[in-house]
């Protein structure tokens, strides 16, 4: 089988399409921050607008864990999708209720609807699949045919992801085309050298791609919050800093695996050091081997990859032919400790090879360091469900729309 796209969908002309899509956007103050995930679901709303469709736009935001959380509300997505699209959207202020069916009702011919945040119904996100079946069929009965296109959660067995497409005839999405391109390119035809630049707080978010791409690639590049448990394998000492001990044993296995297959596995020569986790913290660049050996005294902490790492990291990246990242380098929020992800980014950018950039803080970061989606070969919208995707795993949002994994 093989992944049904939206011309099996036949003509849609009149057709009401309900369409999953991924607009977990951050906001700060009711304030959409980054609306990278709104721009990349347009080329499917508009092939299908050109189509003849009405649109019933269906997403989530957050985790208001099935309860109406107005700070967690849909409704600013409504209106910048009204901005990016150029025509009215219109706003359901609940998922399956009064409002909402009253605006499905009165849905024109080619008109948009979005529905408030999926997630306030418990049922969308439930361990029992009766009860997200029959959420399922309650969105069902607004729509005659069903786009797929969330990619940040067809790893998720939610109602609108997995039920919901077996309920009507249903598709996947211009923008889980695009995903599953660019990502199995990475696993099937990287041009070498090929990198994989990790980040981010957790060695245990990582075990699974680290086992899937190790023996595939040249490089291999650590930053970030699990940059310590690698440090603390290989008997220095850390500090105050984010460590996994019950990873200790397999990030050794990695390091012995490395040198095996003949991987260059790079850890930091240098570190920024705080004396706490916060944006005004005193810091200091540290050796790797000197974490724990400045005057900032017992509690400190790595915060960020220091300079001499970032050139070295730069360097490879620039000359390589495939790179991936995903996580960043240090705690990028705060500007003290943001210029190794910013060096990191800016290599991307320059590196004339394909660059894939794997969703969640990674494209944040890029593009709050003034980067364009374009500057990159792919940047995804979902961070979970690339790792997942490139560990192999069976996505059971993709499965339901005929896709197998390779």
């Amino acid at each position: 089988m093989t992944l049904r796209t939206i011309d099996t969908l036949g003509d849609l002309a009149g057709r009401r399409v309900i369409v999953r899509s991924d607009l977990n956007v951050p906001l700060m103050d009711g304030v959409i921050t980054d609306d990278g995930r709104i721009r990349a679901s347009l080329p499917t709303w508009r092939q299908l607008l050109d189509a003849g469709a009405s649109l019933v736009v269906i997403a989530h935001l957050g985790r208001p864990k099935g309860k109406a959380v107005p700070e967690l509300s849909l409704e600013p997505v409504a209106a910048r999708m009204a901005e990016l699209l150029g025509e009215p959207v219109r706003f359901a202020t609940d998922t399956v209720g009064d409002s909402a069916r009253q605006q499905v009702g009165e849905l024109p011919v080619g008109g948009v609807l979005l529905l408030e945040n999926l997630r306030f119904n418990p049922a969308e996100t439930s361990k029992d699949e009766a009860e997200r079946l029959a959420f399922a069929r309650e969105l069902a009965a607004f729509g005659d045919a069903f786009v797929s296109d969330g990619f940040g959660v067809v790893h998720r067995r939610q109602a609108s992801v997995t039920e919901l497409p077996t309920l009507l005839p249903s598709a996947a999405g211009l923008l889980i085309g695009r995903e599953l391109d660019a990502l199995s390119h990475l696993l099937h035809e990287p041009e070498t050298p090929y990198t994989v630049v990790l980040g981010g707080a957790k060695v245990s978010d990582k075990l699974a791609v680290i086992d899937n791409l190790l023996p595939r690639v040249e490089h291999l590049l650590i930053g970030g919050g699990m940059v310590y448990t690698f440090l603390a394998a290989r008997g220095d000492a850390v500090g105050k800093s984010l460590v996994e001990p019950d990873q200790i044993e397999a990030v050794r296995g990695y390091l012995d695996q490395a040198e095996r297959l003949g991987v260059h596995l790079e850890l930091p020569v240098d570190i920024v050091v705080a004396d706490r986790f916060a944006a005004d913290a005193e810091s200091r660049l540290a050796p790797v081997d000197g974490i724990d050996a400045t005057d900032l005294g017992a509690d400190v902490m790595g915060l960020d990859i220091g300079p001499e790492t970032a050139r070295q990291y730069a360097q490879v990246i620039r000359d390589s032919r495939t790179v991936f990242w995903n996580g960043p380098m240090g705690v990028f929020e705060f500007p003290a400790f943001a210029q190794g992800t910013a060096t990191v980014a800016q290599a991307l950018a320059d590196c004339p090879g394909y660059t894939v950039i794997g969703g969640g803080d990674s494209a944040a970061a890029a593009r709050s360091l003034g980067h364009a989606d374009d500057a990159f070969g792919h940047v995804s919208t979902g961070g979970g469900a690339s790792l997942e995707l490139l560990e192999g795993k069976a996505l059971p949002g993709l499965v339901v729309l005929g896709w197998e994994a390779a």
